[in-house]
């Protein structure tokens, strides 16, 4: 497999928005497959309205680069070996809240994005997300 089904989107769907629920994060939730199109999308009742286009920019920066987005992010600081990445592929997000999904193979299938809460909550999500999706 590819891409991430379906299914697997909407299992990683639920699993943020129980999470996010949880602990009271109100939360843009967004699965891309590996050519990072939106594959599901859910913005919770009253998440912040800015934070809907970070997510989906999460989710596209984690199944682009495979990497965290705060891996990428730490690659990307001036006078590392990444720095200006953040300007390419039409805008990228560098700080927490976006992770690869991985197959059970170790293939990137796609991305999970968060964004409404605090980079510590959207980082946790996005694992709590990208878990779910296999299984």
């Amino acid at each position: 497999m590819r891409d991430i089904l379906a299914d697997g989107a909407e299992a990683v769907i639920a699993a943020v928005r129980k999470k996010a629920t949880e602990i009271g994060a109100l939360s843009n939730i967004a699965v891309v497959d590996s050519g990072a199109n939106l594959k599901a999308f859910l913005r919770m009742d009253d998440a912040l309205l800015g934070s809907l286009d970070v997510s989906i920019r999460k989710a596209r920066t984690a199944a682009l680069f495979g990497l965290a987005t705060e891996t990428l992010g730490e690659l990307a600081q001036p006078g590392a070996p990444l720095y200006g990445i953040d300007s390419t592929n039409g805008g990228l997000i560098l700080f927490g809240g976006g992770a690869p999904i991985v197959n059970a193979e170790g293939a990137v299938i796609g991305g999970v994005g968060v964004s409404g809460s605090t980079v510590e909550n959207d980082t946790m999500l996005s694992a709590v997300g990208a878990a779910a999706a296999n299984g």
